[in-house]
């Protein structure tokens, strides 16, 4: 079935002299779909940067969402729930949480973009790892809002890179939908329906843009980045440029370190900030207000680059995040998964060396047991004698010269080129 493009309002050329809309229909197959309309115009440089920081700006709205609720039940009445962490120690936690599992997708044009599921739960004081509906009076209704708030809230820009200094903003777009789902069937969209449309986007990678190759090195790059190539050899230049080093290491004893609080109190100080007198290493009124500027700077501490993992995932256009995460509570941990697979893998063949069918009858009611065909035991360590240990000494000895003698004659040889013959001296 062929597809209209979506043409934009201002039709007519853009600055290369190429049309900048198009009223074709496309097949399903088609080459053009996924290429832009100009490759000059596109800015190949903010997808990459779109494709390694949108894992950033997923958890920033995660915990944007999370915190939206945590004040929705302070603000109806409902009470923080005490609970015993790992370590023995009781803190107070938030009486609801946020429960969500994502699915990236790379789309024909190489941008990726994320399809969630999100769950409300409850919080057990008495088992915290375990799946509990929410407080009474929180509804679906909560979740979208919640989510809704994080998404048009969450915007930051990366850090500095010398093509752009004041970085590139990140943000989500216009196409944001959130929809209910329905375990019992009734409604517009189905538990069923969503499996089968995360497990359908699950199988997407690069392919999809006409793509594949594995980790890109010096070597290989230049097979495949080309500023002047196709929709994808600009992509993968693109990471390779911004990803490039940008500064020369700082001798360890130059570099900054960061201050550290002295532990409990100190003397009395007035923070400059708001004039509240504290024994506290922070001030404690500040700390509260500083969350708006801590959704501005990434989670983890920057590195010298951050822009360096764009080499490493050139391969995959910039995106180097997995392509299914969820939070631990969601659902059965990975780690599960993975040890039910081992076992089953390790067992399975056992019923075909040991077939049951057509044989004699196994008597349930016999007991076990254990035919013992050997035992091993310790007959001890070193040489038996000194002439043993000392032809195992030569022999190691030998094979440590020959060693170095390779060593060396493959250093000489790549020295003296070969066919050259050394002078005489």
């Amino acid at each position: 079935r062929a597809e209209p493009c979506h043409p934009r309002r201002d039709a007519g050329l853009c600055p290369h002299g190429r049309p900048a809309v198009c009223w074709a229909r496309h097949e399903a197959g088609d080459a053009a779909l996924g290429q832009p309309l100009c490759l000059d115009c596109y800015d190949h440089d903010h997808q990459v940067i779109w494709n390694i920081f949108s894992g950033e700006l997923w958890h920033r709205t995660k915990q944007a969402a999370e915190r939206w609720l945590a004040k929705l039940a302070r603000r109806r009445g409902v009470p923080r729930v005490e609970v015993v962490t790992a370590s023995g120690n009781a803190r107070k936690v938030p009486p609801i949480r946020l429960s969500p599992g994502k699915v990236a997708e790379l789309q024909a044009r190489g941008a990726v973009h994320f399809h969630a599921i999100a769950r409300l739960d409850g919080v057990n004081p008495d088992d915290p790892d375990a799946v509990v509906p929410p407080p009474p009076g929180f509804t679906v209704d909560d979740l979208v809002d919640a989510l809704r708030h994080a998404v048009e809230q969450i915007a930051f820009h990366t850090p500095s890179h010398p093509d752009r200094p004041d970085g590139w903003p990140i943000a989500w777009g216009e196409q944001v939908d959130l929809e209910p789902i329905a375990t019992d069937g009734t409604g517009e969209v189905t538990d069923g329906m969503v499996a089968g449309y995360l497990a359908k986007y699950a199988t997407k990678s690069t392919e999809a843009t006409g793509h594949t190759s594995t980790r890109l090195t010096a070597d290989s790059i230049g097979d495949y980045a080309d500023p002047d190539g196709d929709h994808t050899a600009r992509l993968i230049d693109a990471c390779w440029r911004i990803g490039r080093p940008t500064s020369t290491p700082i001798p360890l004893s130059q570099r900054p370190r960061d201050p550290h609080p002295t532990p409990a109190f100190v003397q009395r100080w007035e923070c400059p900030g708001c004039g509240t007198h504290t024994r506290y290493a922070a001030c404690p009124v500040c700390t509260a207000a500083r969350q708006a500027a801590l959704d501005s700077q990434p989670a983890k501490p920057a590195t010298a680059n951050p822009y360096a993992r764009l080499r490493r995932w050139a391969h995959m256009l910039g995106y180097g995040g997995h392509f299914l995460t969820k939070g631990r509570r969601y659902s059965v941990t990975f780690q599960l998964l993975r040890d039910t697979r081992v076992s089953y893998r390790r067992h399975e063949d056992h019923a075909h060396e040991h077939p049951t069918a057509g044989g004699p009858p196994v008597d349930q009611g016999a007991e076990e047991t254990t035919l013992i065909v050997g035992t091993l035991t310790f007959a001890g360590v070193g040489w038996h004698t000194t002439g043993d240990a000392l032809l195992a000494n030569t022999a190691a000895a030998l094979a440590r010269e020959r060693r170095t003698a390779g060593r060396e004659e493959l250093a000489h040889e790549l020295i003296i080129p070969a066919g050259t013959a050394p002078a005489a001296s």
